[in-house]
């Protein structure tokens, strides 16, 4: 440092509005190195000062020391590190308001039903615990083998994403979602189906088919024969080799006979109130079931 550029710390106190104390906290840190006079004292650059003025505005941002040091040493983008910031915040904003919500369902339900109430809501913390908990389950009950786009589309359905904003409404049917899959007997029956050689194309010929069945659950037709049901049959019946004969939707009937469970049907009622579709996969899918055994 040449004499004219040399600041003491009561000079860049002066210059940056930082109290004293703070930039020995930062000295102390690393976040500013300083030099040493011939006394001791710590002496500054010029540079100092923009750089004080850097730590001041980032940490008016709720970025932590660690981080800033990295921006300044250049290890780390400025880009990067508010970003990653960010994120940070969106996880904890959607944590409270999962709690503001799980509290609202509480204090909104009959006094008799509280007890019962908060307990459901126990096994569902945060959203990300729940979607946790019910992705696992739908990996265990996954027939496999298949890609893993598929894999990934299938737990998009069967665990959709909690709201960043939930109502009381969609965090209780979240906790029931979870509550159903902690059912061990219902783990246990699913674990009884049959596995398919080729679950991506079952996927998309039963997607296919459930899109054909949406409009007319919308409607409020009752199960019953139709392209959506043959098509439906004819997914199976390519994946299996089989041919779609009378016998054949015998068999198929008893071979999904397990998907019909009621703890199911309700399962996917719950998963239209978190997402809010009319119909969803779960509700179609369960139509064409019906169907088949009508």
């Amino acid at each position: 440092m040449t004499g004219d550029t040399v600041l003491g710390i009561g000079d860049l106190a002066r210059l940056t509005g930082v109290p004293v104390r703070t930039i020995r906290f930062y000295c102390d840190e690393g976040v500013l190195e300083p030099a040493r006079s011939a006394g001791g004292h710590r002496r500054f650059d010029r540079a100092a000062v923009d750089r004080l003025r850097t730590v001041r505005e980032l940490r008016a941002l709720g970025l932590g020391l660690p981080v800033i040091t990295d921006v300044l040493a250049g290890r780390r983008s400025l880009a990067d590190a508010v970003a990653a910031e960010r994120a940070a915040l969106d996880v904890a904003l959607a944590e409270i308001a999962w709690r503001r919500a799980a509290l609202r369902a509480v204090e909104h339900a009959p006094p008799a039903a509280r007890a019962a109430r908060l307990a459901l809501l126990a096994a569902a913390p945060d959203g990300r615990a729940v979607r946790d908990s019910l992705t696992s389950f739908w990996s265990r009950c996954y027939l496999g083998p298949a890609p893993a786009d598929t894999l990934e589309m299938f737990l998009h359905v069967s665990a959709p994403p909690p709201p960043a904003d939930p109502t009381p409404e969609q965090v209780l049917a979240y906790a029931g979602m979870v509550a159903l899959t902690a059912d061990r007997s219902l783990r246990h029956l699913l674990s009884t189906r049959d596995r398919v050689p080729d679950q991506r194309a079952l996927h998309d010929g039963v997607g296919r088919a459930c899109d054909a069945a949406r409009p007319l659950v919308s409607a409020g037709r009752p199960p019953g024969p139709g392209p959506a049901l043959d098509l439906f049959v004819r997914s199976y019946a390519e994946v299996l080799g089989r041919r779609d004969t009378p016998a054949f939707r015998r068999a198929l009937r008893a071979r999904t006979a397990v998907e019909g469970d009621p703890r199911l049907r309700r399962y996917w009622h719950l998963v239209g109130t978190v997402t809010g579709e009319e119909v969803t996969v779960g509700a179609a899918h369960s139509w064409l079931l019906d169907a088949l055994a009508a």
